[in-house]
């Protein structure tokens, strides 16, 4: 028999449910989760959490409601193994104590608040399950978050090689430095230098720039893609495992920087709770792209989410 189990990713911007079947030991290796149901919703806990240090009351509570719904699909789908991991938001507020409570209150497991290091290493096993075989190892796994990025670098058969968490998210960025609408080409500049050095850092670090294939993760990434592929509505299935040249990332990246919020918000690949924070999400990716010199990227739906799931097999 099967295990199903319900993986939860509470980041700084959203929080999404994965309820999935592992496969059998007897399928082998590369055999895939068979999902039963994926959820997302922008509850933006990391709300202000950079000027404060402090979870808001209110984004405490959007939480709540979103799980508390998320609980109840765990129950009805006769989950075995439950799993939350909590990243940059609950990570870094000095009221973290209180987003704990509410969660077991509302899920009845405590929320796992994972280092840096281990989400990287949960994001990079979720993504590369599965790629293409054009897909040539060994991999920079980039996941774009609202509070920090992770940078891994691996390949399948030998595991992470390096791994490293920076605080270069999209909803951090937005906060500290993009504040017009559209911004200004100054804070624009500001944005750019605050990432550049980050990512200098992070891929010193990894050593990212000797990976072959850049694997980009979360709704910053998939929503570049979706809007470089020209699509007429948010499309997983044409989204995954897209490859997205550097030159389309970069024009992306100046529409969504140019854009008024209104303009952005009429895209209908847009999430309305992402249209906010895309611009800064998007300029993290082209400038990794940039210092790692890499000429494209795969976008991947599968992401920390499933290896949240494949870490309860």
């Amino acid at each position: 028999m099967s295990v199903r189990v319900g993986a939860i990713d509470c980041g700084t911007n959203s929080i999404r449910l994965l309820i999935a079947d592992l496969p059998e030991e007897s399928a082998g290796p590369s055999a895939p989760l068979v999902d039963v149901s994926r959820r997302m919703e922008i509850v933006r806990l990391g709300q202000g959490v950079d000027r404060t240090g402090r979870l808001a009351p209110e984004a405490i509570e959007r939480t709540r409601v979103a799980l508390a719904d998320y609980a109840a699909e765990i129950e009805k789908a006769g989950v075995d193994r439950v799993r939350m991991c909590a990243t940059s938001a609950s990570r870094d507020a000095s009221n973290a104590a209180d987003f704990r409570a509410m969660v077991e209150r509302t899920l009845g497991v405590p929320p796992e608040v994972v280092t840096g290091d281990e989400e990287a290493r949960l994001s990079f096993t979720g993504a590369v399950r599965g790629l293409p075989a054009d897909a040539e190892p060994p991999y920079l796994v980039v996941d774009i978050g609202g509070g920090s990025t992770e940078f891994v670098v691996g390949t399948r058969a030998d595991g992470v090689r390096g791994a490293i968490s920076v605080d270069i998210g999209c909803v951090r960025m937005t906060e500290r430095h993009l504040h017009g609408d559209p911004p200004t080409p100054a804070e624009i500049a500001a944005a750019e230098a605050d990432i550049a050095a980050a990512v200098d850092r992070a891929l010193a670090a990894v050593p990212g720039r000797e990976a072959a294939t850049l694997v980009g993760l979360a709704g910053s990434v998939t929503t570049v893609a979706a809007l470089a592929e020209g699509l007429k509505g948010y499309d997983p299935g044409r989204i995954h495992h897209a490859r997205v040249p550097y030159e389309r990332v970069a024009s992306v990246t100046d529409y969504l920087l140019g854009a008024t919020r209104e303009q952005r918000l009429a895209e209908p690949v847009m999430h309305p709770g992402r249209a906010d924070v895309i611009g800064a999400g998007a300029l993290v990716l082209r400038i990794i792209m940039e210092r790692a010199g890499m000429p494209s990227v795969v976008a991947s739906e599968h992401d920390i989410l499933d290896g949240i799931a494949w870490s309860l097999a």
